[in-house]
C-alpha cells in the first residue's frame, strides 16, 4: 500500500490521499464510536460504508458525475475511490467574477441534481464544498446518502445546499435561484420544489425560536 497523506478528518471518517491499483485515490476510513456497543457500532459503520459505495455506483450507472469506486475494504471500514482534481464549487464561486459563466455553471448543477433525484439518490450533505469542478461538476462525499423516492427528502437535500450558498457566498440568491430554475424540469421536480418551501418555513421557525 502506498503512503497515505491525511487531508481531512471529520466527525465520521478520516480522508487520505493515496495510490491503489496504480491509481491516485482517496481513502475514506470510517472510525468506531466508543460510546456505541461494539457490535452495533460495527453494523452501523459497515452499513454506512456499503451505502456510500452503492450510491456512488448508482450515480455512475445513471450518468451522474461522481468518483469511481475502486475498492471497499470492510475489515478496515475503508472506501477507496477515484481522486478528482479541481477546485470545489465553493472555491470556484469565490474566484469567479463572470456572471454569465456563473449562470451557465448553475444551470449544469441544477440539471445534475435533478438527474440525481430522478433516480431517487439523496446526497444527504449537499454543499458547495462537496462538488468539484472538473470538466463538469462532480459530486463527492456520499457518506450520509440514502436511496429514497420521497419529495421531502429531496427537498431537504436542496435546502441544505441553499443554506450552504447563503452562509458561504454573500449575495448568492440569484445563483441558487438559477440552480432551482434548471432543476425544475418536470412535474416531479415541481413537487419537490413545493416541499422545499415547506422545509424553508420550518427552518425559519427554528431560527426564530432557537
Amino acid at each position: 500500500m502506498a503512503e497515505q497523506v491525511l487531508i481531512r478528518q471529520g466527525a465520521e471518517a478520516r480522508v487520505y490521499k493515496t495510490t491503489i491499483d496504480g491509481r491516485t485515490a482517496i481513502a475514506k476510513q470510517r472510525f468506531s464510536k466508543k460510546y456505541r456497543h461494539p457490535e452495533l457500532d460495527k453494523k452501523l459503520t459497515r452499513g454506512r460504508l456499503n451505502q456510500e459505495a452503492r450510491s456512488l455506483k448508482r450515480c455512475k450507472e445513471h450518468g451522474i458525475c461522481a468518483p469511481d469506486v475502486i475498492r471497499v475494504d470492510k475489515e478496515s471500514a475503508t472506501l477507496y475511490i477515484e481522486f478528482i482534481s479541481g477546485p470545489t464549487l465553493k472555491e470556484w464561486i469565490s474566484g469567479s467574477t463572470d456572471e454569465h459563466e456563473q449562470g451557465e455553471l448553475m444551470d449544469v448543477v441544477g440539471q445534475i441534481l435533478h438527474r440525481m433525484h430522478s433516480h431517487n439518490i439523496i446526497h444527504g450533505d449537499l454543499t458547495t464544498s462537496n462538488m468539484i469542478i472538473n470538466d463538469e461538476p462532480v459530486l463527492i462525499d456520499f457518506g450520509l446518502s440514502q436511496i429514497s423516492p420521497s419529495a421531502e427528502d429531496k427537498a431537504v437535500d436542496l435546502y441544505v445546499l441553499e443554506r450552504a450558498f447563503i452562509s458561504t457566498h454573500p449575495d448568492s440568491e440569484t445563483l441558487f435561484a438559477r440552480v432551482l430554475e434548471a432543476y425544475r424540469r418536470d412535474d416531479a421536480a415541481d413537487a419537490v420544489l413545493r416541499r422545499l418551501e415547506a422545509v424553508r418555513q420550518r427552518g425559519r421557525k427554528r431560527d426564530m425560536t432557537g
